[in-house]
């Protein structure tokens, strides 16, 4: 019996631990072109420059992300509404309003950590109202 409860509470907190890993990433960052403006995004919402959100390989769409530039430990939250390809070395791509916030936009490129955090914890400033894009009438 103790050895049960032994082997059960070694594999939960196995669990924790692989839980706490899989929510923060390390990698670089990009920033979107401004030609995106107004474009879709993956999810269906209108890409606006001026949001706090992003492009993410795998996180589902409305994850919010804790970043955090590596140089200078400036912080912005962002809400996953887009996809990077696969293929990309970068593991976000973000809106240039929060670029700016982490002062890499004359780099092009910076270092982050990205840690998932729930959203009541996210502070108001970050948070903006979702603008869906709708499809136009064909001619």
């Amino acid at each position: 019996m103790i050895a049960r409860l032994k082997h059960a509470l070694g594999f939960s907190l196995l669990l924790i631990c692989l839980h706490t890993q899989a929510q923060t990433e390390t990698g670089k960052a990009s920033f979107y072109h401004s030609k995106f403006e107004g474009h879709g995004t993956s999810s269906g919402e209108v890409f606006r420059q001026s949001k706090f959100t992003c492009a993410h390989k795998s996180l589902p769409f409305g994850t919010w992300l804790k970043v955090t530039c590596l140089k200078n430990n400036n912080v912005v939250y962002v809400r996953v509404n887009d996809r990077l390809p696969k293929s990309s070395k970068r593991c976000i791509d973000l809106t240039l309003t929060a670029a700016t916030e982490l002062d890499f936009v004359k780099n092009g490129l910076t270092q982050v950590n990205l840690e998932v955090v729930e959203e009541r914890t996210v502070p108001e400033h970050f948070k903006s109202a979702i603008e869906l894009k709708t499809k136009g009438k064909k001619k």
